[in-house]
């Protein structure tokens, strides 16, 4: 492990972009290209924006040094090209500097996903099933790199930054304690503006929907990108709701195989063996999860990244491939399987001509209304009073507590640490207070801390 995956580690640095893989275990092994996501592909989210806005010259010498740990050629800064103030930001900080470079990209969707934005930015294909390590690289999005900017500065990953926006009073990015509670941070964007709110964590198209009556139980983890207000019976909402038997129904009555869904999908255009209207019919036609599984149309639907392309922009008939496929991978998941897939074929020369731009993309997920409304100011969440932090918000097993109840906490220390030779990710205190042990979390309440 080199110093940089060692200072990581302590500082407890997962991926804020998706499953949260420890960045540590990254950053310790080689790499001829080091790319950072700042594409923010999500409507309605800024998190990213922002901080590459206000913390450019930090974010690319933790990139350099970053880029010096791996052996890397270089370093690719990805952002859209009408991110005007922080590609400004970008480029001043990148004056003078040798093996760092900026790639301006058309706001497409989903032009954040990491295969997409590998072969956007440098011309590279990730192998079906693989991961950018298998291609000689090692992708980070702008909020991993600012924490990893404060862990080399011996600071842990305690805070969170993340959006507030939708139907809400004031759109904001908001830095909050991890384990703050959702329902906080709704309060300092001015509260909903629906009697009967629909809330999503993350993005609005790939975001985790919340269970009606959990609210007052969701907090920030290390992942959590945003948070989006819209109203309940929203099409996001009722898409969500929709039974597996009903999706299974529909498709056998519905799917006219028209493969537009195929034709559309993203990771299929880059060359890809997914092809979602050949899961639809063999979804349609099995009789059961036991036959659907032995299909290479099912297999290949882990391939998917869970867009929602298929089924929100192509599909005419209004069926449902992409939640489809995620049945599909939690199946294969639960029981353990892991098939192999047949190589992939070149990228489609379609490509170009396939693309969905992100406004139109927003227009018909139905959210143009809140499109453009850009969260308009930023808050650092203070007088956080109780937090309630997951012991697992990372990729690998849950953190093993090394604290006990009642024990007294300073914000920083250190909580929960990684298992012996397992894949895992510290926890610190974010807040100074008192601590609470459950099964699944940590909870600190504040108090003087000379009681």
């Amino acid at each position: 492990m080199n110093e940089i995956s060692r200072l990581v580690q302590e500082a407890g640095v997962a991926g804020e972009g998706g499953a949260g893989f420890p960045a540590h275990v990254k950053y310790s092994s080689t790499a001829r290209l080091f790319l950072v996501n700042g594409a923010e592909c999500e409507p309605l989210l800024g998190t990213d924006q922002y901080i590459m806005a206000h913390f450019a010259g930090r974010l690319v010498s933790a990139a350099l040094s970053i880029k010096e740990a791996l052996g890397a050629e270089k370093v690719i800064f990805a952002v859209k090209d009408h991110y005007r103030e922080q590609i400004a930001a970008l480029k001043n900080a990148m004056a003078g500097k040798d093996g760092v470079a900026l790639c301006l990209m058309e706001s497409v969707y989903p032009a954040g996903d990491e295969q997409v934005l590998l072969y956007e930015a440098a011309g590279i294909r990730i192998p079906p099933g693989g991961i950018p390590p298998d291609s000689d690289a090692v992708v980070s999005n702008a909020g991993t790199l600012l924490a990893v900017a404060d862990a080399l500065e011996g600071r842990p990953l305690t805070h969170k930054y993340l959006t507030v926006s939708g139907a809400v009073v004031d759109p904001l990015v908001l830095r909050a304690p991890i384990g703050t509670s959702f329902s906080a941070c709704i309060e300092r964007a001015g509260g909903v503006k629906t009697s009967r709110p629909f809330i999503i964590s993350g993005g609005p198209l790939m975001g985790r929907p919340i269970d009606d009556g959990s609210l007052d139980h969701e907090t920030v983890t290390k992942t959590t990108s945003g948070i989006i207000v819209l109203e309940e019976g929203h099409y996001l909402d009722l898409r969500r709701r929709t039974a597996p038997l009903h999706m299974k129904n529909r498709a056998h009555a519905s799917c006219i195989q028209c493969s537009l869904c195929s034709d559309l999908c993203p990771r299929r255009l880059l060359g890809s063996p997914l092809r979602p209207h050949l899961v639809m019919r063999a979804f349609a036609a099995s009789r059961g999860m036991d036959e659907l599984l032995e299909t290479r149309a099912a297999k290949n639907a882990l391939l998917c990244c869970e867009c929602g392309i298929c089924e929100m922009y192509a599909c005419p008939m209004e069926l449902q491939p992409c939640r489809i496929n995620i049945l599909i991978k939690e199946e294969f998941r639960m029981r353990g399987l892991r098939p192999e897939f047949p190589s992939g074929e070149d990228p489609s020369p379609a490509r170009p001509y396939r693309r969905i731009p992100s406004e139109r993309m927003a227009a018909r997920a139905g959210i143009s209304n809140y499109y453009g409304l850009a969260p308009q100011g930023f808050e650092d969440m203070s007088n956080v009073r109780r937090v309630s932090i997951p012991l697992k918000m990372h990729a690998g097993v849950p953190a093993l507590p090394c604290v006990k109840t009642g024990e007294k906490v300073e914000a920083g220390s250190l909580i929960a640490c990684i298992p012996q030779g397992k894949l895992g990710a510290r926890i610190h205190a974010s807040i100074s207070g008192r601590v609470r042990l459950f099964d699944d979390r940590i909870v600190i309440e504040a108090e003087s801390l000379n009681e």
